[in-house]
C-alpha cells in the first residue's frame, strides 16, 4: 500500500497502534530530542507532539524509527524493490515479452514516475508572509548553533539542464526569513547552486517540509547525479506524484505536503553555519554556507511539522540508511556481478565503515572491486573498506573480524588512499571535505603477482608471547579483545607512545589490531565501541604499523596495525546531552503519557 500524503501515513501508523499523541506541553529546545531518543532506543512508537510550547503546528518524530515502520511506509520490503530492479534488467537481456509480462508490476511503477500537474492542493490551501519563529524547530543538542530544520526535502533546478534535485540538507534558522542551506560534497543541489553563482543568479529553492514516505525516502536515497527524486518518489509509490506550480518560485512543488518554504538562493553570499550535533555522533564544525531567503510560506490549515534527530548511534537515521543499502545492494549486483553483498555500519556514522563480500575469479579481484565501489555515489565517502570472502556475512562485524585474523597480512593486504574526498561531516583530517581512505583485504590468498612478490619481500613476524596490555604499559586505563585479533585499549595521555610500546611488546600472537580510545568510549557497548573507534582516526595520519619498509616509491607495512582514535585537539566535541534535561524528561516521563 502507498500513502499519498504523510497524514494518510501516521493514519495507519495510529491505526496499528504505532504511533503516540502526546499532548502534555514540550520545548523544541532539547526537551523533543531526549523524548525521541528515549523512544529509538526502547522501539518505541512514532510520536506526534500536539502542544510544542511556543508554536500553534504539531510535531511529529520516530516516524521512521524502526524496521517495521519503514517498510511500513514504502509498502514493501526494501530488498524486493531492489529486486524488481535486478528482475527488469534480466528480462530485457535479450527482450522477450513473455519475461516483460512477467514483470508488468514494475512496468507500471515506471509509467507512474512522471509528475502528475495540478493546479492547486493541499500545500496551497493558506500562503502567506515567511514566518520561522512560528514553526517548531528543533535545537537538537546543547552545542547547536541554533535552531535546525531536520527533516527538509530540498527542492532545485539546474539552470544549465533544468534537471531536479530533492535532496535532504541541513537547513540552519537565522532569523524568521533567513536560514543556512548545508551543501556537502557530492549533493545534487549544490551542484546546482554552483552552476547559479557561475552566471550570478539567483538559485530558486523550495524547502518541502512533510511529504509523503515514498518522496522522504526518495530525497535521502543516494540515486546517480542526474535522476530526478519526484520521479523516483513516482515508482516506489505506483502512483504519480502530484505537483502544482509554486506561489512565488519557477519551480513545481509537492501538491500533498504539510509546508513549502518558498524562496531564492542569492550568489555570492555566504554565513556561518553550524557547529551542530551529526549522524557521526560529534559535533560538526561551524563553516560558511550559502544562504536562503525565504519568500513565501504555503501549507496545508491543519500542518504537521515533521522532524528526525541524528546523533550517537543508535538514532532513527539507522533505519532509513539501512533500509537504502538494502534496497540498493541489487542494482549494485548488476553493475558488478561478482559481488555477493555489502554493508556499512550505522554504528560508524554508515560512511566509516564498508564490508564488501566478493566472489573472486583471480587474484585480487575483490581489490578491483572495492576501488571501482568507492567511485560509486555516496560510497565515495566511505573512511574504511573491508572485503571479505562470500561465507562471511558481512552485517556480523565478529565475522569479519575473524575473517581479517585468517586472512590479513598488512604487507599484502593494505591499501592507503591519501589526500581523497571525504564527508563535509567528516573532521578527523582537520581539512573540511578531504582526508583518506584505507582498504583491508580478508579474502583467502590465490596465486598471483603479488603472492610473488612478497617472496622477495619476506617479513618474519618473530616471536611472541602472551602479554596483560595493562602491564605493558600504567597509563593504559581498560582493555578489550575482539575475536581475538582486535586488542582496544583506553587511554588518556600519549597514545602514539602506548601504541609504539604494545607494537613492540610479546602480545597473543593472534592480535593483529591494536586500536587506542579515549576513556568517554564504553568498551563493553558494542555500537558506542564501534562509534568510538571508527569516528575518531584519519588512515593516513592515525594508522602505523610495526615495521615500514620502503620499495620503491610505495611505503610496505609489515606485522601488527595499530590506530590511534582518541579524541584530538582541534576535533568537535561528543555529543552529550545537558544533564538537566535528561532530569527532566525523567521527572516529567509519566506526564507525556509513558
Amino acid at each position: 500500500m502507498s500513502f499519498r500524503s504523510l497524514r494518510d501515513y501516521m493514519t495507519a501508523l495510529e491505526r496499528d497502534g504505532d504511533l503516540k499523541r502526546i499532548t502534555a506541553p514540550v520545548s523544541s529546545e532539547l526537551e523533543i530530542t531526549e523524548i525521541a531518543w528515549r523512544g529509538i532506543k526502547q522501539g518505541g512508537p512514532a510520536l506526534l507532539f500536539e502542544n510544542v510550547e511556543g508554536s500553534s503546528f504539531p510535531l511529529a518524530i520516530n516516524l521512521f524509527g524502526t524496521d517495521r515502520r519503514v517498510e511500513r511506509a514504502l509498502g514493501r520490503h526494501p530488498e524486493e524493490i531492489g529486486a524488481s530492479f535486478t528482475r527488469l534488467a534480466h528480462a530485457f537481456q535479450p527482450p522477450s515479452p513473455g519475461a516483460a509480462w512477467k514483470e508488468r508490476g514494475t512496468l507500471v511503477r515506471m509509467l507512474a514516475m512522471r509528475p502528475a500537474a495540478l493546479k492547486s492542493g493541499p500545500s496551497q490551501q493558506v500562503v502567506e508572509e515567511p514566518n520561522l519563529d512560528s514553526l517548531p524547530i528543533l535545537k537538537c543538542w546543547p552545542q547547536d548553533g541554533g535552531p535546525f530544520v531536520t527533516f527538509p526535502l530540498v527542492l532545485t533546478r539546474s539552470p544549465v539542464t533544468g534537471k531536479r534535485n530533492l535532496g535532504t540538507y541541513r537547513i540552519h534558522k537565522y532569523d524568521a526569513r533567513t536560514t543556512g542551506v548545508h551543501w556537502q560534497i557530492m549533493k545534487g543541489g549544490g551542484y546546482h547552486y554552483v552552476e547559479a553563482e557561475a552566471r550570478n543568479k539567483l538559485l530558486p529553492m523550495a524547502i518541502v517540509l512533510g511529504g509523503d514516505p515514498a518522496l522522504i525516502f526518495s530525497a535521502i536515497c543516494p540515486l546517480p547525479e542526474g535522476v530526478d527524486e519526484v520521479a523516483f518518489a513516482g515508482f516506489l509509490r505506483g502512483d504519480p506524484v502530484p505537483m502544482q506550480r509554486g506561489a512565488s518560485i519557477p519551480l513545481e512543488t509537492p501538491s500533498e505536503a504539510e509546508f513549502v518554504l518558498e524562496g531564492f538562493v542569492p550568489p555570492g553570499e555566504r554565513r556561518m553555519e553550524g557547529p551542530f550535533g551529526d549522524h557521526f555522533g560529534h559535533y560538526s564544525h561551524a563553516s560558511e554556507f550559502p544562504v536562503f531567503h525565504l519568500s513565501k510560506v504555503t501549507r496545508r490549515k491543519d500542518a504537521i511539522y515533521p522532524a528526525i534527530v541524528v546523533g550517537q548511534p543508535p538514532m532513527e537515521d539507522k533505519f532509513l540508511g539501512d533500509a537504502i543499502q538494502v534496497l540498493f545492494k541489487p542494482i549494485l549486483k548488476i553493475l558488478h556481478p561478482e559481488l555477493v553483498d555489502l554493508w556499512t555500519y550505522y554504528e560508524t556514522g554508515f560512511h566509516n565503515l564498508l564490508v564488501l563480500s566478493v566472489d573472486s575469479r583471480y587474484a585480487k579481484e575483490a581489490v578491483k572491486t572495492v576501488l571501482s565501489m568507492l567511485g560509486e555515489g555516496q560510497l565515495a565517502l566511505t573512511k574504511v573498506a573491508v572485503v571479505v570472502d562470500p561465507d562471511v556475512h558481512v552485517r556480523d562485524f565478529s565475522a569479519v573480524l575473524r575473517a581479517l585474523k585468517a586472512n590479513f597480512r598488512a604487507e599484502e593486504d593494505f591499501i592507503l588512499l591519501p589526500g581523497v574526498p571525504l564527508d563535509t561531516l567528516d573532521f578527523t583530517s582537520c581539512r573540511l571535505n578531504l582526508g583518506s581512505k584505507m582498504i583491508l583485504d580478508a579474502t583467502r590468498r590465490r596465486d598471483g603477482a603479488t603472492a610473488r612478490l612478497l617472496e622477495e619481500l619476506p617479513f618474519d613476524a618473530g616471536p611472541r608471547g602472551h602479554a596483560d596490555p595493562k602491564q605493558v604499559d600504567p597509563r593504559i586505563l581498560d582493555s578489550k579483545v575482539t575475536e581475538g585479533v582486535w586488542l582496544t585499549v583506553k587511554v588518556e595521555r600519549d597514545p602514539r607512545e602506548v601504541l609504539r610500546k604494545l607494537l613492540d611488546s610479546p602480545l597473543n600472537p593472534a592480535i593483529k589490531f591494536i586500536a587506542a580510545v579515549s576513556p568517554d568510549v564504553p568498551l563493553d557497548d558494542e555500537v558506542l565501541w564501534m562509534w568510538g573507534l571508527f569516528t575518531r582516526f584519519d588512515a593516513a595520519r592515525d594508522v602505523i604499523f610495526e615495521r615500514v619498509e620502503l620499495v620503491g616509491a610505495a611505503a610496505v607495512p609489515s606485522g601488527r596495525m595499530a590506530i590511534d582514535a582518541t579524541w584530538k585537539k582541534g576535533f568537535p566535541d561528543p555529543i552529550v546531552m545537558d544533564p538537566e534535561i535528561v532530569k527532566k524528561v525523567d521527572r516529567r516521563w509519566k506526564e507525556y503519557g509513558f
